[in-house]
């Protein structure tokens, strides 16, 4: 009876570093034993320990089971569950995160909303200033207009002026014709 050992390990990187392990017992065509195993490398293992096989077959015409099953022992804590608690202190600390983000999320949008008020104010400004710069330029087109206005009227009272003092000679001139007429 000869007993064949075979052991393969694959080492892969999901998540951190892992490891992957496998044996396999063989003694004779009708049994064998394997067990294989994935670790992180440089942590806790979490294994995976696989059975027993045992087969019966004809070979050369000879019949019956060839070899006999081995014991195998298994360690008891491999069986055992992984005890994976969350640590107090790290829970504590991703409430505080969570608190902080939230907190830090209100204070984004209070400052968007700020913002977008801003803009608004900004756009009200704008507008008000264009049209002041528009009246500004009508009241210059008044002022223009204003000033022909009152330079025609200043012609207008010139000329009356000077027929006045026309009618005021001819109107002397009319009182002494009147005058000379009284005493005649």
């Amino acid at each position: 009876m000869s007993i064949r050992v075979t052991q393969k390990s694959y080492k892969m990187s999901t998540s951190g570093p892992r490891a992957f392990s496998s044996r396999s017992y063989t003694s004779g065509p009708g049994s064998r034993i394997s067990s294989s195993a994935f670790s992180r490398v440089g942590g806790s293992s979490s294994s995976f320990r696989g059975g027993l096989s045992s087969s019966m077959s004809v070979v050369g015409g000879y019949g019956g089971g060839v070899g006999g099953i081995t014991a195998v022992s298994v360690n008891q804590s491999l069986l055992s569950p992984l005890k994976l608690e969350v640590d107090p202190n790290i829970q504590a600390v991703r409430t505080q995160e969570k608190e902080q983000i939230k907190t830090l999320n209100n204070k984004f949008a209070s400052f968007i909303d700020k913002v977008r008020h801003l803009e608004q104010q900004n756009k009200i400004l704008e507008t008000k200033w264009s049209l002041l710069q528009q009246q500004k330029t009508a009241r210059s087109n008044i002022d223009n207009m204003f000033e022909s206005y009152i330079s025609n009227l200043r012609r207008q009272l010139d000329t009356l002026g000077q027929e006045k003092l026309k009618l005021e000679v001819e109107f002397g001139n009319m009182q002494g014709l009147v005058e000379d007429f009284k005493n005649k």
